[in-house]
């Protein structure tokens, strides 16, 4: 007889993001009484530049004619766009990292939850909260988190994020406890906040005494505006040993639609005496038949001088955004974080967080993201993204405020 999989029942409710979705739905067809302002899921507004859409046409030309055609591609990536990969987020900032340890892929989130099949079942897993919410349904998934109670689920270890640690733990969070993989987010996707090298370099310090490995998701990197602080934990001695690293064009370069990231490998490390670059090539190779040229093409054209001008002005763009939230939520009396070298402004309520969700999407028909969507330690808070046009976030933020100062 067949049986499902009794860990997706351990799950709780909709993923964070469809039940957003869900509410949404449901307050468009009582009526909405104005035009909806999404400031929730961070999906980007501004269309692709046009050196990527330029590069994009050129790779989809190539596949009218035969000397040109592409079918299936190396499952790792074309080496064109590794190879600018290397050189330019990894070589130039003295990070130890070559072209045949980055695996191209369709999503830095398909890669977070597709890392964790190479690890057995019993590894312990310690997460942040807030978090992420596909670094814990995925370990679900894979019957790593034992039983729901109290909010949390009992076998995973959670590293808090508070105020009082700038929403940025480091390893004595985890006290006594003992955590084989470690999810870590910098910028910190909801809070905002960032790893300085000092942190980072003792999380480094902390996996290689304790044999751990750190999953590393700087899918925001391209954000940091100040050079001291790290954009890759590469960047730190030894962490090519211990540490595996993902990144995306989405928010980067707009690819939130056409779909293209990467994950980083080093050889160097081994687990058992078993080489995880290997392991990952060879579930890599079963599991995908890569991302398809023209999109390859396009994610490349980022690397080019004017792809580089381009993707920064839209990066510009969303941080001036974020820039009038952080001021607009703190003129309204509230404490904020993140919005510096984040796209997200993570604000205290101190109310009920998906309370305040429906509240603004009933009053002000604005979408954020609840807190506690993240995370117990969410409670409390709401996430606002900048990723919208101009004038639709300055709107937003004044009937925001008209609802706070009622």
């Amino acid at each position: 007889m067949i049986k499902l999989n009794s860990h997706y029942q351990k799950l709780q409710s909709g993923y964070l993001f469809v039940e957003i979705a869900r509410r949404v739905a449901a307050h468009i067809e009582r009526g909405a009484g104005r035009e909806l302002i999404k400031l929730g899921i961070g999906d980007v507004t501004r269309p692709l530049s046009p050196a990527i859409i330029q590069a994009f046409h050129d790779g989809v030309n190539e596949q009218a004619e035969a000397k040109t055609f592409h079918g299936y591609g190396p499952e790792q990536g074309y080496a064109f766009l590794r190879e600018a990969i290397a050189e330019y987020d990894f070589k130039r900032r003295g990070c130890p990292i070559s072209a045949d340890e980055i695996f191209i892929s369709d999503g830095a989130k398909c890669d977070t939850g597709n890392i964790q099949e190479l690890f057995a079942a019993d590894v312990r897993v310690a997460v942040p909260d807030p978090v992420y919410p596909v670094y814990v349904d995925t370990n679900v998934m894979a019957g790593r988190s034992g039983a729901w109670k109290d909010g949390r689920y009992s076998a995973l270890i959670y590293l808090e994020g508070r105020p009082e640690n700038s929403f940025a733990p480091g390893p004595e969070t985890l006290g006594a406890e003992s955590a084989d993989l470690v999810y870590l987010c910098f910028p910190n996707n909801p809070t905002g906040a960032i790893a300085s090298r000092e942190l980072l370099s003792r999380w480094v310090e902390w996996a290689l005494k304790n044999k751990a490995l750190l999953l590393f998701d700087a899918a925001y990197e391209a954000f940091i505006s100040s050079e001291e602080i790290p954009r890759s934990i590469y960047e730190i001695p030894g962490a090519d040993t211990c540490a595996v690293e993902f990144r995306s064009f989405s928010k980067t370069a707009g690819f939130t639609g056409t779909r293209c990231a990467f994950t980083v490998v080093p050889k160097a490390i081994s687990i058992g005496g078993a080489s995880l670059h290997s392991l990952w090539n060879r579930r890599h190779a079963t599991k995908t038949n890569g991302v398809c040229y023209p999109v390859q093409k396009a994610a490349a054209a980022v690397y080019s001088p004017q792809g580089q001008r381009e993707t920064k002005e839209s990066i510009s763009y969303y941080m001036a955004n974020a820039r009038l939230i952080r001021k607009a939520m703190q003129e309204a009396g509230f404490q904020v974080w993140g919005g510096k070298h984040s796209p997200y402004v993570w604000i205290k309520t101190g109310e009920d967080s998906w309370s305040t969700f429906d509240t603004l999407l009933q009053k002000a028909d604005v979408v954020v993201t609840p807190g506690s969507g993240f995370g117990r330690m969410g409670e409390g808070f709401i996430r606002i993204s900048a990723f919208n046009n101009r004038d639709k976030v300055e709107e937003a933020l004044e009937r925001i405020q008209k609802i706070f100062s009622a």
